[in-house]
């Protein structure tokens, strides 16, 4: 885990916060809502960029709007976390479009895979032709979202202080 080189001080958590919440800011709006001057503020979010505090920007698309209505949460079992096959399981993965959220995880499972589809049509070619054609995989559970109820939420800042 990367932790920070320094403590951020509360200006870099408004301008986290601030930007988490709408990274279309412009500059001067930034500058105007942290009260900073322009300048002093892009030369902090420029910092926070470059230390990898942000990653980047990107628009956050309504899933019904653009035809993939169907959330569904993946737990995979693998066979063998230390083989070729897992590496080869995990570039599979991540080459899929369908999987928007990958992670390791501890406990009943090996991985979790959040998959975003059309509808259960689309979710049964993906599972059936895809996912379950990799040959380490053992063990599937579906988790089909009814209804999201907390979804793209910020980062929390309070342990920074």
């Amino acid at each position: 885990m990367n932790m920070p080189k320094h403590p951020f001080d509360a200006l870099d958590r408004r301008v986290i916060a601030e930007l988490q919440a709408d990274a279309r800011l412009t500059n001067v709006e930034l500058a105007g809502k942290i009260g900073l001057s322009p300048s002093p503020c892009l030369r902090r979010v420029k910092r926070l960029e470059r230390e990898g505090v942000i990653e980047g920007y990107r628009a956050v698309l309504s899933r019904d709007r653009v035809g993939l209505a169907m959330t569904v949460f993946v737990s995979v079992k693998i066979g063998g976390h230390a083989s070729e096959g897992a590496d080869d399981f995990v570039a599979a993965v991540c080459a899929m479009p369908e999987v928007i959220n990958f992670h390791l995880v501890s406990g009943e499972t090996d991985y979790l895979l959040e998959v975003v589809v059309a509808d259960l049509a689309h979710y049964q070619r993906f599972l059936l032709d895809r996912l379950l054609d990799i040959p380490i995989v053992r063990e599937v559970k579906s988790n089909i979202v009814i209804q999201a109820h907390k979804a793209c939420a910020p980062v929390p800042l309070d342990h920074l202080d």
